[in-house]
């Protein structure tokens, strides 16, 4: 880094293992040399807001492009800095150590300077909510660009743009602001540690749009895979932002592929078709939207049976996407977290989710078309409010998604495994007495991940 070199830049630069180190000194030189830069005897090498521009114009909007710009200018790198507005090789390598290997205590001030500004040392909700607008419709930018959706197709899905303000929303509502809605950098700090899609989205962004293309730090999986879904016929109601959301609250995350089991738009409103495409199919989400726009839905962690009783566990959750996206888990009230029932005269025949008989968190009645969402004034299973328009609503779109694996997949797997490793304490003891394990040498060999 030249004579004068920074211990703060060297400091960070010995994050990244020491073949890595070259890649990320040499982005500055790549950049620079890209055009547009700035140099000369007196100032040195530096980059202007120009080379950024022209770098990441296909992956995020000129506003993000200048926040990201003021994020690193307001790096202090603890070496004299060239004039002018230009960016220097010093502060550049601590801003890509700091986003991508860096800590949250680390990352709240270039957040609080790419929000308000290099001097600034406290911000607003408003102004950190209008800078993470910027960053996840970067995000979403980036994985279009990059080809990296999973087989998703956003001109078949929901309002994208809508779905950016709601998960923006999202996630500041989230920030431990004071009485007067600032935030100063321990808020952020806090903010930061707490919710971690932050960071994913921040180096997805900063590692793709700059082409870092370290092979330790691959971009983070922000989508689940899209496994089927017939899109020619299909007008989904989920988006891209709220996907993002959705998946890492699922108990197998992003890794869980996601297939289409049933739509009123392409099913028909059928409440036979319905449970006959879903149930015994695993782990479902279920999506409505109501006549009055409202938008919501729930998570179901085991498969749909049709019986008169409660079935499922505490990984069940109900949540909202619009007018705001929430989650809302169980609060260990009760156990009433999925019920299914058709044919019975009685029982209540329909499908719900959380409350009680006649008092569901969510309710699909039999004769498809109306549905309930009472909470006065909460689901006591889930702590949800009324998640619809009306108490009693009309439905006008149901989809149901397959989010895991089929019963006989799991139940293929579970036989793959030995009895010994159900209970490791029995295979040390027969290993300490000298007994043969003969199972160990009649398995099949595992798959390998990453194949």
């Amino acid at each position: 880094m030249g004579n004068a070199e920074s211990v703060v830049a060297q400091k960070r630069l010995a994050r990244f293992r020491p073949d890595e180190r070259p890649v990320i000194e040499g982005i500055f030189d790549r950049l620079h040399g890209s055009g547009s830069a700035v140099s000369s005897e007196k100032t040195g090498k530096v980059l202007s807001l120009d080379v950024f521009k022209m770098t990441m114009a296909k992956m995020a909007s000129e506003s993000m492009i200048k926040r990201v710009f003021q994020g690193i200018h307001s790096i202090d790198p603890g070496v004299p800095v060239p004039p002018g507005d230009g960016i220097s090789r010093e502060q550049l390598v601590i801003f890509l150590a700091d986003i991508l290997r860096g800590t949250a205590e680390e990352r709240a001030p270039l957040v609080l300077a790419m929000a308000e500004g290099a001097k600034a040392t406290a911000t607003t909700t408003e102004q950190i909510r209008g800078f993470v607008e910027d960053l996840v419709s970067a995000a979403v930018q980036t994985l279009a660009h990059r080809g990296n959706l999973r087989a998703w197709q956003p001109d078949r899905m929901g309002d994208g743009p809508q779905g950016v303000k709601l998960l923006a929303e999202q996630l500041t509502s989230e920030l431990k602001s004071s009485d007067q809605n600032t935030c100063d950098i321990p808020c952020l700090e806090d903010w930061l540690f707490r919710i971690p899609a932050m960071a994913m989205f921040l180096e997805l962004l900063i590692g793709e749009g700059l082409g870092v293309g370290l092979p330790s730090c691959p971009p983070p999986t922000l989508l689940p895979l899209c496994q089927y879904a017939p899109w020619s016929d299909l007008r989904c109601l989920l988006n891209i932002p709220l996907l993002m959301f959705l998946s890492p609250q699922l108990p197998a995350g992003y890794s869980a592929p996601w297939r289409l089991l049933f739509s009123t738009n392409i099913h028909g409103e059928s409440f036979t078709r319905l449970v006959g495409n879903c149930k015994n199919r695993g782990p479902t989400v279920i999506l409505v939207k109501d006549t009055k726009g409202h938008i919501f839905g729930g998570f179901a962690s085991q498969s749909w049976e049709v019986k008169p009783q409660f079935q499922g566990d505490s990984r069940c959750f109900l949540f909202s996407i619009f007018p705001y996206m929430r989650v809302f888990n169980c609060t260990g009230y009760n156990n009433h977290y999925m019920y299914l029932n058709q044919g019975q005269q009685t029982m209540p025949n329909g499908l719900g989710m959380g409350g009680q008989h006649g008092y569901f968190g969510l309710w699909l009645d039999c004769d498809f078309g109306n549905g309930h969402s009472r909470a006065r004034p909460r689901c006591t299973t889930y702590g949800s409010p009324q998640l619809s328009g009306d108490e009693d609503f009309k439905l006008d779109t149901v989809e149901v998604w397959a989010v895991g694996q089929l019963p006989e997949e799991q139940e293929q797997d579970e036989k793959k495994k030995s009895v010994l490793d159900a209970d490791p304490e029995v295979q040390a003891i027969m290993e300490m007495t000298g007994k043969t394990l003969h199972s160990q040498g009649l398995r099949e060999p595992e798959e390998d991940e990453d194949q």
